[in-house]
């Protein structure tokens, strides 16, 4: 028995055809293949911050309060300088129509004049006249403090009210006491062409080309007088009775035309004038029924 397996007894083996090879490229040989590069890990990104609303940031919720500060105090000082305004041009109104010549008025700067008006109740007042003339006095001006006013419910209609204190000092320069004499003296104050002061004795001299009037400003009574001393004319001394009523007619217009009681304190002769002090206490201010001039307070 031949055994299957021995290679003696196995069939010749065909011979194996060749692989095939596959084509060769043609050109130059390939670079390396490109290398890998991963992609990049996903970032971790911090959520956004939660936004916080305009008001919650104290710098803004300042800078708001700053702006309303400023709007509120921007319009309480616009209608504190209208009302002061106001209050002064009807007090110069007032001033103006009593002296017959032009005022200045000026309220204290504190308190605020708003709280002034809104109680009727002013703490101090400064008046200044400009220096023409008070009345048919020439020359005159007057620089006035008015302190403690208070104002009736009806004010602003003329319906008066009351003034604590008054203090008015007086300058009455001698150019203005020339003017004044020519035009109140009939005879006589023509016949004046000026006036001398003397503060060594307290003595004014009133010139005239046929003589002179020698007088000394006094207070009586409260009035403002100028006392005759001495009246010469043409060599000879004359009767201080015929010249004395009409200076007393001249002066007493200071008192007489002014309201509120007003009374001469002091007066003083100067280098250039007569100056003198009126005051009053207490006073009651008109209503426009008794002095049209207070109409506008």
């Amino acid at each position: 028995m031949t055994d299957p397996w021995d290679p003696r007894n196995q069939p010749p083996q065909r011979p194996q055809a060749p692989y095939p090879q596959p084509p060769q490229q043609q050109g130059p040989p390939p670079g390396p293949p490109p290398s890998y590069t991963p992609p990049p890990a996903p970032s971790q990104e911090e959520p956004a911050p939660e936004k916080k609303g305009f008001l919650r940031d104290p710098l803004s919720i300042i800078l708001v309060l700053i702006i309303v500060v400023a709007v509120v105090a921007g319009t309480l000082i616009g209608i504190e300088l209208y009302a002061r305004n106001e209050g002064e041009t009807r007090v110069a109104n007032a001033v103006e129509c009593l002296v017959e010549d032009k005022a200045e008025v000026s309220f204290a700067f504190m308190p605020p004049f708003l709280t002034q008006h809104l109680s009727r109740h002013y703490s101090s007042l400064h008046i200044e006249t400009a220096g023409n003339q008070i009345r048919d006095l020439q020359g005159m001006k007057a620089d006035v403090t008015v302190k403690d006013v208070k104002l009736a419910e009806d004010a602003g209609s003329g319906g008066g009210g009351t003034i604590g204190s008054l203090v008015a000092k007086i300058n009455w320069t001698a150019e203005g006491m020339t003017q004044s004499i020519q035009n109140a003296i009939p005879l006589v104050g023509s016949l004046v062409s000026g006036v001398t002061t003397n503060p060594s004795d307290g003595t004014v001299e009133l010139e005239a080309a046929l003589g002179s009037i020698v007088t000394k400003p006094e207070v009586r009574n409260g009035a403002l007088t100028l006392q005759v001393k001495e009246f010469t004319g043409l060599g000879f001394t004359l009767p201080r009775e015929s010249i004395q009523p009409a200076l007393d007619s001249l002066t007493s217009q200071l008192t007489q035309e002014l309201p509120l009681g007003i009374k001469a304190d002091s007066v003083k002769v100067t280098e250039t004038g007569v100056e003198s002090q009126f005051s009053t206490q207490n006073a009651t201010i008109p209503k426009s029924e008794q002095n049209s001039c207070f109409a506008s307070i």
